[in-house]
């Protein structure tokens, strides 16, 4: 598949199950992400993989932060946090490394880890595998980021959850391009 047809036509994947991508194809996907745009060569992300029983682990750990931020969620609420991670075999959570610079604003650090998390898209379409960029409470979520280990400085970009794309995806959405551009002429 061609580039343009690939940006195209990606989609994504609400539906995953396994087989998920192998260990040496996800690593490839990976290391497509680290081509994304990056002023200052900073290197401005980093991937966590969590994948197995280490789901049910964060499954627990959004249960706990759900009932951390409101007390009254009910049973259903704290259930649905709880079996969030369990919709893909793999989720990659994307992480930005935003540090002090004096010519790379922190902004183009975090847009720049989001372009990492696009390549991951991309990039495991490309191989034959479904994907889905979620973000949500559990991105901002303090308890969420100390329970995953985060260091000072870091932010969740999403969870990019991997697998096989299950039942028909959704059609790609009919957009012209003339909707969005317009020309400045002073």
């Amino acid at each position: 598949m061609d580039a343009l047809t690939l940006l195209n036509n990606r989609n994504s994947e609400p539906k995953l199950s396994g087989p998920a991508p192998d260990h040496d194809t996800l690593y490839k996907i990976l290391g497509a992400a680290l081509h994304a745009p990056d002023h200052g060569r900073l290197r401005p992300w980093r991937f966590m993989i969590i994948s197995g029983k280490a789901r049910y682990r964060l499954g627990d750990l959004f249960a706990e932060a759900l009932r951390a931020r409101q007390a009254d969620a009910s049973d259903e609420q704290i259930k649905k946090a709880q079996e969030a991670p369990l919709r893909a075999p793999i989720i990659v959570t994307v992480i930005a490394k935003l540090q002090e610079h004096p010519k790379v604003p922190k902004v183009e650090q975090l847009l720049s880890a989001g372009c990492a998390a696009h390549g991951i898209l991309l990039a495991t379409q490309a191989v034959g595998f479904g994907a889905i960029w979620r973000t949500g409470d559990n991105c901002y979520d303090p308890l969420v980021k100390a329970g995953l280990n985060l260091h000072e400085g870091e932010e969740i970009v999403g969870y990019i959850y991997l697998g096989t794309a299950v039942g028909v995806p959704k059609p790609v959405a009919d957009m012209r391009v003339e909707d969005f551009v317009s020309q400045w002429d002073k």
